[in-house]
């Protein structure tokens, strides 16, 4: 009932022309109409684990840097190594998760973080620390490629939506408190216990987890060498990157390794029928062309996003925490707006949905660079608060599309995906606003940025009116 469903339904909006996809397997038995509230609870809590984590140790990074004797630029590679955790495992998790069961690998996920975090606690030097942030980073990608399948595996499809939106809310809200939480924890306690307390909600997690359903999977194997591959391309393309600013001509040749690397990579997994880059979910158009949005509209939110504060202080002079209280309306309204568009893309086309969110968002970037700023910058609060609005709407439905185009064995492959469309994107956005930094002085960059991912933005959302061609064409 479930896949016939979900196949048969015109609003999944998969060309006919696409090609055949393998069968379903075994992870495709035993899925309930019914919501799994224990599962989804759990799934959800090892989401807020791995985000709060993540934010709280970004703040903390002074604080930990002076106790450990480091410089700053040292204290950087604490979060560093756990990005690139996170990135290298990004595939070969979503391709674990299909072989042995997402609710295996989901649970080795957490169990990986929250021994890493025993780790990251007890370290007693930088490096020790690097090395535990890299585990917690490759547990954390586990439990974060992995968690929209397993809440396909315990919603039904008419709630698909409401669940992807309940996963946004989820990053949001917790992405926001994080520092929060970070700054009371470093105001009573020492440095530790911001991975000591993953502890007992590491416990708790594993505990809701047993309410996951079961599933064999496919039982293939990893590709070792392609896993290798994995790692170097995305190791290459991180440190490329980051290095491109500031020593160009090593930051080039690491490119050139990303591609030639990725080449080979592309060329290995090409025959496989289910390879470890999901090429062959690629091969639909519909899935192709969310993905390709994903990108731009992820580069277009990071450029403006990042250039927003520096827009605010440099450009109007506005203080550190005028400037943060300014900014919070983004996350919060993405945080409110979720849910709600997760209930819309269960009711309507989500083509219209995904333009009208890149809108929105292109339109509140304008609005930030170019409105007269007379007065009180509190003006620029309905242009923020839409840019959120717009992201919100674009994020849930677009993640949507691409899940409900992937057969349901092929989730952790969609998920992986999703998430290199993500963190791509994020990527190509944090360097451009880093360029123009370099290439035009400090008081013209921000805007720039701003209307740079206004365009990039604007692009994502003529991308996702491609869909709606997809979807006329499939009418008729």
């Amino acid at each position: 009932m479930w896949i016939g469903t979900v196949y048969g339904s015109p609003r999944d909006e998969r060309s006919k022309s696409a090609p055949p996809l393998p069968p379903p397997s075994n992870a495709d038995v035993g899925r309930s109409e019914v919501p799994r509230p224990a599962a989804i609870i759990g799934v959800l809590g090892a989401l807020v684990l791995v985000v709060i984590d993540s934010a709280i140790a970004n703040v903390a990074l002074p604080t930990i840097g002076r106790a450990l004797a480091v410089s700053p630029a040292q204290s950087v590679l604490i979060v560093t190594a756990y990005q690139l955790g996170l990135v290298v495992a990004l595939l070969p998790s979503a391709a674990l998760g299909e072989s042995h069961g997402y609710r295996r690998v989901f649970v080795a996920g957490i169990m990986l973080f929250t021994s890493a975090s025993v780790l990251c606690a007890l370290s007693p030097s930088l490096p020790v620390l690097v090395v535990a942030r890299f585990v917690q980073g490759l547990g954390g990608s586990a439990i974060m490629w992995l968690s929209i399948a397993l809440l396909r595996q315990v919603v039904p499809q008419t709630r698909l939506g409401a669940a992807i939106g309940w996963h946004a809310l989820t990053i949001a809200l917790s992405s926001a408190a994080g520092p929060t939480i970070g700054a009371f924890i470093l105001s009573a306690l020492s440095w530790p216990w911001l991975f000591a307390v993953n502890l007992p909600i590491g416990a708790t997690v594993l505990l809701l987890s047993r309410a996951l359903p079961h599933s064999a999977g496919s039982g293939q194997r990893l590709d070792a060498i392609s896993a290798s591959l994995n790692a170097f391309v995305f190791g290459t393309f991180v440190f490329g990157a980051e290095l491109l600013p500031s020593r160009p001509s090593l930051a080039a040749a690491l490119l050139l390794g990303t591609a030639f690397g990725l080449t080979a990579l592309i060329r290995r997994e090409i025959p496989r029928q289910t390879p470890l880059i999901p090429i062959d979910l690629l091969r639909a158009p519909s899935f192709r062309t969310s993905i390709i949005a994903s990108v731009w509209c992820f580069t277009g939110q990071t450029a403006g996003f990042i250039a927003l504060p520096f827009y605010l202080q440099h450009g109007l002079d506005q203080s550190a925490l005028t400037t943060g209280l300014l900014i919070t309306p983004w996350p919060l309204t993405v945080a409110a707006t979720a849910p709600i568009a997760g209930r819309l893309a269960d009711r309507i086309p989500g083509a219209w949905i995904t333009v009208a969110g890149c809108t929105a968002l292109a339109t509140g970037l304008a609005g930030i660079a170019l409105w007269p700023h007379a007065g009180h910058p509190a003006v620029l609060v309905p242009f923020i608060m839409l840019c959120g609005f717009g992201f919100g709407l674009f994020q849930v439905s677009n993640n949507r599309n691409m899940f409900l185009t992937a057969p349901p064995h092929r989730s952790g492959a969609a998920g992986g995906i999703q998430g290199t469309a993500r963190l791509f994107g994020q990527t190509v956005g944090a360097v451009i606003v880093t360029l123009l930094f370099t290439l035009i002085s400090a008081e013209r960059a921000p805007q720039v940025g701003l209307l740079i991912g206004d365009v990039l933005t604007l692009m994502a959302g003529m991308i996702s009116a491609r869909r709606l061609a997809l979807r006329s064409h499939l009418t008729h």
